[in-house]
């Protein structure tokens, strides 16, 4: 596990921090928006699951604008390629039931950077190894050998619906599923303050038939309970690092698959942000 704070000489200022949360990360992109607009210095990104894909996008020079135009044309035919040997008879010992590479392909399209070495700016991101069952870290400081491509991939496969990345021995899963929101991590990089934005689910009573939708549905379930524990323990156990400016778009209720959305997650985490920034500055 590599997690020990950088040299301070290396250290920092202000990390913003990236969440986990599917389709609903979308909304990062309007933070970022609304954080050019206000003027609002950010030396380091990390991310986690989408977090990481739009993190790294943004240290490979794309700014919301050019996000934006790409997630309004990101479709679930893009991201989504079942895998049949999943559903035919003995599936069930196959790794997900999505074709990794039809994924990875989007990605590796879409992304501006092709190595950590050329960011413009300090990035990390975190996979789940299930060999040793801690997280792992790559980018700036950390792991800057292995691709980002890579990196960002192992961030993503969310167990069972993506294989999980196969890497110098490991094997590697959505790094959600321990850490979706690593405040913790960017207080052993930051020095002075934290932007964390939290994009995940919130617990609301599943709809009528919803477990008669079999098993996927079940994990799903079983992720936001994860996800929402996460938040709890966090919050139960105080936060006690660098000053913290966390925003909450208001999407926690909607579905992390969902594509028909993207302009209202957009909006929604530029207004959230906005709000965020104008409390604080209130507060001051």
């Amino acid at each position: 596990m590599n997690s020990d704070p950088i040299p301070l000489p290396d250290r920092p200022r202000t990390v913003l921090v990236l969440g986990g949360g599917g389709m609903k990360g979308v909304a990062h992109i309007g933070v970022w928006k609304a954080l050019d607009e206000a003027g609002v210095r950010v030396d380091a990104v990390i991310g986690t699951s989408i977090g990481a894909l739009i993190g790294c996008s943004l240290a490979g020079g794309h700014g919301w604008r050019e996000l934006a135009r790409i997630a309004r044309a990101l479709t679930k035919d893009d991201i989504v390629s079942i895998n049949r040997r999943a559903v035919l008879f003995g599936g069930v010992r196959e790794e997900a039931v999505f074709d990794g590479q039809h994924y990875r392909g989007w990605i590796e399209r879409n992304l501006p950077l092709k190595s950590f070495a050329d960011a413009r700016f300090p990035v990390r991101v975190n996979a789940v190894s299930l060999v040793s069952g801690e997280e792992r870290w790559f980018g700036t400081g950390i792991d800057e050998k292995t691709t980002p491509l890579d990196a960002i991939y192992g961030s993503c496969a969310i167990p069972i619906y993506f294989p999980p990345l196969k890497l110098d021995g490991d094997v590697l899963v959505d790094g959600g599923v321990l850490d979706v929101l690593p405040i913790r991590h960017a207080a052993q990089w930051a020095t002075e303050r934290i932007i964390a934005v939290d994009v995940g689910a919130e617990i609301v009573p599943p709809a009528e038939g919803y477990f008669e939708r079999g098993m996927i549905a079940i994990h799903d379930r079983v992720l936001t309970l994860n996800l929402q524990q996460q938040r709890r323990n966090a919050a139960l156990l105080g936060w006690d690092g660098p000053p913290l400016l966390t925003i909450r778009p208001r999407i926690g209720h909607l579905g992390g698959w969902d594509f028909d959305r993207t302009q209202f997650f957009l909006e929604e985490g530029y207004r959230a942000a906005r709000e965020a920034l104008r409390s604080a500055a209130e507060a001051a």
